[in-house]
């Protein structure tokens, strides 16, 4: 029953998100409460919430934290400049833009920590989707999807995990699938393509139009620029958040660069459409170029600053929530001199601070009430033992498909120190090694990156200002289809063996 009991929570808890029939925070503690109760927790269920709390409090110290740093570093102007500069390597180009994205992320991913990856990928890229009107979502699915492609590095914790569980060594498990890693990659690179061209397709299709900064004209579909050195005048469609922007260009015919720079391109909507409106085409986001916050002449003190802590956040020789307090508190102190300046800047990301910290809390539920209840347990034991004998030789194939859904609603460490061992000694009877299962169980990490358990998503979600029901819509499928194929090629190259 307990068993039963614990697949149709998760399977009612992913229906709910994704439908938004609730909100992923309401949905992490109604949902594991009431079934809890079903599976008899009765008033311990309050100590089980609480232990699983009190471990996720550091995690949550951080993402506050962070969330406040870099939003203080968007507002003060630190990113104005780099926006710029990858909009020239990249152009406007969607396509171009989501590949971008993707490299930055494989780039920065090789530290093995999804929260920095996170960070530095939302902080570049999530200026210039909003000044490019492109969806949100389209960046959390490509980074994610990158990201937790590269989370099986040796230096990672699955592999460690994996390796640490069967007593191994990390790179006897991760260089023979070096293959996979590799196909896993061009695969996901595939999908940021058709994501960029597809995002593309859509904004070509609500009217936008590119044109260069010399006024020539370019058509798009059925939309077509206007072309002349005279006065333009042109409306943005809605961005993603539902707002509506318009964008001037200059009196002699070239585009007016919403940050300043020089404008080598503009999007351009409808030809004149909505010209009376007038407004910047940033105003109501991130990169209005005449905010209040900005702080022009502090840049390179902010640039510093943020690289010393980019530095010492790599070196780890601080624990993380503390280095990005110092941070907080030095950039309010430096940027916003006075106390209501201060307390004004740090009421400006509540909403963002209040969502991330609430799911991570909500998470403490769903994961307290499924280890205290033994919910995860159970249903190991139960997936373990409904394996016939006659597919026993092809255990390591099944670790690798089990892994998928099994790290998306259980901790890594649940499933490498808990269930990896049983399936690896079951495993053993039919000589199939320990590495191979262990590099059959790290297979699944694409799709485990995208849980609503792992602190690093809920970061990307909130930092983009992103549903996580609708990430889950765009990434999940993706996600499964990178772990098979990972997995599919390393049967194909013989480093995940079928037994005898």
């Amino acid at each position: 029953m307990i068993v039963l009991l614990g697949f149709v929570m998760i399977l009612v808890f992913m229906a709910l998100i994704m439908t938004k029939k609730l909100s992923p925070v309401l949905a992490l503690i109604l949902i594991p409460t009431i079934f809890g109760l079903f599976a008899g927790a009765g008033l311990g269920i309050g100590d089980m919430v609480m232990d699983a709390i009190e471990s996720m409090s550091s995690t949550a110290a951080l993402l506050l934290f962070a969330i406040i740093y870099f939003g203080i570093m968007i507002d003060v102007g630190l990113f104005d400049k780099l926006v710029d500069l990858i909009l020239r390597f990249c152009g406007n180009d969607p396509v171009r833009v989501v590949f971008g994205t993707a490299l930055l992320s494989g780039a920065v991913s090789l530290d093995g920590d999804g929260s920095t990856t996170f960070i530095v990928v939302t902080a570049a890229m999530l200026p210039i989707y909003q000044r490019l009107h492109m969806s949100p979502v389209v960046l959390t699915c490509t980074a994610g999807l990158i990201n937790g492609t590269l989370n099986i590095v040796p230096w990672g914790g699955p592999t460690a995990r994996a390796a640490s569980a069967l007593h191994l060594d990390a790179n006897a498990i991760f260089t023979p699938m070096v293959p996979s890693l590799v196909v896993g990659l061009i695969v996901a690179l595939s999908f940021t393509y058709f994501l960029g061209r597809s995002e593309r397709r859509r904004l070509q299709k609500n009217g936008i139009a590119w044109v260069t900064g010399s006024g020539d004209a370019t058509e798009n579909g059925n939309d077509t620029a206007t072309k002349g050195s005279g006065r333009a005048m042109a409306s943005v469609a809605a961005p993603a958040d539902g707002g509506s922007h318009s964008a001037s260009d200059g009196d002699d015919g070239s585009a007016a660069n919403p940050s300043g720079g020089p404008a080598t391109q503009a999007l351009v909507v409808n030809q004149f459409e909505d010209e009376q409106q007038g407004s910047s085409a940033l105003t109501d986001t991130a990169l209005d170029p005449n905010r209040p916050t900005l702080r022009p002449h502090l840049f390179w003190f902010n640039l510093a600053l943020t690289v010393a802590i980019m530095v010492l956040l790599v070196v780890d020789i601080l624990p993380l929530p503390y280095l990005f307090m110092i941070g907080t508190v030095i950039a309010l102190l430096v940027n916003f001199r006075g106390v209501k300046e201060q307390q004004d800047e740090l009421a400006s990301h509540a909403t963002s601070i209040i969502s991330v910290v609430a799911m991570v809390m909500a998470a403490g539920v769903l994961t307290g009430v499924m280890s205290g209840t033994g919910m995860v347990d159970e249903m190991a034991s139960w997936l373990v033992n409904v394996i016939p004998d006659s597919m026993g030789p092809f255990l390591a194939v099944i670790t690798g498909v089990l892994s998928i859904p099994m790290t998306f609603f259980m901790s890594n460490d649940a499933f490498y120190f808990g269930i990896l061992p049983v399936l690896s000694e079951t495993a053993s009877h039919y000589g199939i090694p320990a590495t191979d299962m262990a590099r059959a169980s790290i297979t699944g990490q694409p799709v485990h990156l995208q849980s609503p358990l792992v602190p690093a998503i809920l970061l990307l979600v909130s930092l983009s200002g992103v549903e996580l029901g609708d990430h889950h819509k765009k990434v999940l499928w993706r996600a499964l289809v990178v772990s098979l194929v990972m997995l599919a090629v390393g049967v194909l190259v013989g480093v995940v063996v079928i037994g005898s």
